[in-house]
């Protein structure tokens, strides 16, 4: 296991349920009090929430409404933003806010369960321009107490030698670019002196991990956004790294949902789903956004002894929207397909029969009327297809709603 120097972060890891779900109620009417006095695109509701679970009732946040606010009011769209030290580009484009004060995207947690600390000195291979990324884990570093070198990406060998010069220990930065430092370094005949490792931005694939330890680098991973700074990261149990995290631990300052792609009804628990994070840093309050990634809540807890629930991880995107026959089919719609039936749950097959799009739409449920599903397809779907209904539970538990299996080679 990692030397976790000083224990865990702060006593909020290891809250028990009740007390946290009570707490994060509290900040977040906070927050829903303060964005729902301000200008700018306020949220429907006047009263308290009674419950987090209450959350469901209001709208989701997409990435396409920031854009479309942004436009209109730039460079924030209007929304409740303070404590602004950077602005920030992202692709749509989206303009963030970035703050100074103590660990204002929480990768501070994530860097204390990786074991880097006072004394530690990061090299950041994170982007420092335009997007965030750079920043968020410097500001992590700082956090800590680790010194950081701001090396972003490129001048590989420049690299190699300040990380031997200055004598770094710490990595940060995406999954595979240790590797191209590590294998320049063995090109070079340097010794580094890397021992811990924070990626996210990319796949950590095992077979990276288990290099990396075999070099005596453990490496663990998060999951962080631009918007949101920190929303899951890994924590290393008794038998690491012999054994890596099952799945990531929810941060403290969010409220994450687990939802059917192309709505906001949440899912049951292990239920591949869409990640909506509800942000509670008062100086960019996001209520429900929508990150558009997939991923399930894992049962149990970490046996690190940190409490907070688990996920497992990204799963893939959730925007499958597919075009077929020449018309787009998007998630909302077999969402809608759903709740005008009332079966359990629908899924959009997209083939190819020679040179024609074939579309099948397999319903689960206990029977039904063959024709009258098909009506719904064609006018809920604006195409017709070939209905096959399927017993409940028969379909994967992947979170598509939306799958495209025609070949493109």
């Amino acid at each position: 296991m990692l030397d976790q120097k000083q224990g865990y972060f702060d006593a909020l890891e290891t809250r028990s349920a009740d007390q946290r779900a009570a707490e994060q109620l509290a900040a977040l009417n906070t927050q829903l009090e303060r964005v729902r006095a301000a200008d700018g695109n306020c949220l429907p509701g006047d009263g308290p929430l009674g419950d987090l679970a209450d959350l469901a009732g209001l709208p989701v946040l997409r990435k396409s409404d920031l854009v479309a606010w942004q436009a209109e009011q730039p460079p924030f769209g209007g929304m409740l933003v303070g404590n602004v030290a950077h602005v920030f580009q992202s692709p749509g484009p989206i303009y963030e806010p970035g703050g100074v004060t103590h660990d204002w995207w929480r990768m501070g947690r994530f860097l204390h369960a990786v074991g880097i600390g006072a004394g530690d000195i990061v090299q950041n291979c994170f982007g420092y321009h335009l997007t965030p990324a750079g920043m968020i884990f410097e500001s992590g570093a700082r956090a800590v107490g680790a010194a950081v070198l701001p090396a972003g990406v490129g001048q590989t060998e420049l690299q190699v030698r300040a990380a031997k010069d200055i004598g770094c220990t710490a990595y940060a930065g995406t999954p595979d670019y240790l590797k191209v430092i590590l294998d320049k370094a063995d090109e070079m005949g340097v010794e580094l002196g890397f021992t811990r490792a924070a990626v996210g931005g990319g796949a950590l694939f095992p077979s990276l991990r288990q290099a990396y330890a075999d070099r005596g680098i453990a490496c663990l991973q998060c999951y962080a956004t631009a918007d949101l700074g920190n929303i899951a990261y890994e924590s290393p149990g008794p038998d690491f790294p012999a054994q890596p995290p099952e799945g990531m631990i929810l941060d403290e300052g969010v409220i994450v949902e687990i939802v059917r792609p192309g709505t906001g009804d949440p899912v049951a628990d292990g239920e591949v789903g869409e990640v909506v994070v509800t942000s509670l840093n008062p100086d960019y309050p996001l209520i429900r956004f929508a990150t558009g990634d997939l991923s399930a809540i894992l049962p149990g807890q970490s046996p690190c002894g940190r409490t907070n629930t688990r996920i497992r991880g990204w799963m893939g995107r959730a925007d499958q929207t597919t075009k077929i026959k020449g018309m787009f089919v998007r998630p909302e719609q077999v969402a809608d397909l759903v709740a005008k039936t009332g079966v359990a749950k629908a899924r959009v097959i997209a083939e190819r029969d020679g040179e024609m799009d074939v579309m099948v739409v397999r319903i689960e449920a206990e029977g039904g009327d063959p024709d009258a599903l098909s009506q719904a397809v064609a006018e809920t779907l604006k195409l017709k297809g070939r209905v096959e209904v399927v017993a409940p539970g028969s379909l994967p538990n992947d979170g598509k709603v939306i799958d495209d299996q025609r070949s493109y080679d």
